[in-house]
């Protein structure tokens, strides 16, 4: 949980002060780490359930609503009257930790909802399938959960700020390059599930769980 949301926090914090431009394809300095939150969501889910994760997902809601407030608080307090360097200080606070209200949102809100669809999905999956096609489970997963954060995020986020076909093309290649991102994952996400299946004993199976994501039952 504690990596979860270290990932969770670096990535919106951090990732929106820079946009990245590889081969073509324009992104979020933020989705080079955040996929990691998804890896992280399907460990916890394949090993513990799909209730404790929702107890996890819950821990970052709240963690980044805590720094999107604190964010906030910091950069609306009065500066150091006669620092000569304050003017060159806030604006440099602001890039980094002023998202706007509508950019802080959609990403809080398009976090919550991909992170407990691809918890929803790979447990469901794992229930069907037996416990069999792992890979494909956490891809499947994969899939689903970031579709989901990249089609409640940038239109939250930029609809009506960008033109129809610039939003459209951010969202298709943003969501091609995080799950991309996920499949090249895989081979550790593998290692990481059987180390902890076998350090664990554990290997939670979503029979009789009560899948609404407001509980944090157990």
């Amino acid at each position: 949980m504690a990596g979860f949301v270290t990932v969770l926090l670096c990535s919106n914090l951090i990732g929106p002060a820079k946009l990245c431009h590889v081969a073509g394809i324009t992104f979020g300095a933020g989705n080079l780490f955040f996929p990691i939150s998804y890896i992280f969501g399907d460990v916890l889910t394949e090993v513990y359930g799909y209730a404790r994760t929702r107890r996890v997902i819950w821990a970052g809601f709240a963690a980044l609503t805590f720094a999107s407030i604190m964010s906030l608080v910091v950069i609306h307090v009065p500066g150091l009257v006669g620092d000569p360097e304050q003017a060159v200080t806030q604006a440099a606070v602001e890039r980094v930790f002023g998202g706007t209200w509508r950019i802080v949102m959609a990403s809080i809100v398009g976090f919550w909802c991909g992170e407990f669809a691809n918890s929803f999905t790979l447990a469901k999956l794992k229930v069907w399938s037996a416990g069999k096609h792992l890979w494909a489970r956490f891809i499947g997963s994969t899939v689903v959960g970031q579709a989901v954060d990249t089609a409640v995020f940038y239109p939250l986020a930029f609809f009506g700020i960008w033109t129809n076909g610039q939003l459209i093309a951010v969202m298709i290649a943003n969501y091609v390059f995080k799950v991309l991102w996920e499949v090249a994952g895989t081979p550790l996400t593998y290692l990481v599930v059987g180390f902890l299946k076998r350090a664990e004993g554990e290997d939670y199976f979503d029979h009789q769980t009560r899948f609404s994501p407001f509980s944090l039952k157990v």
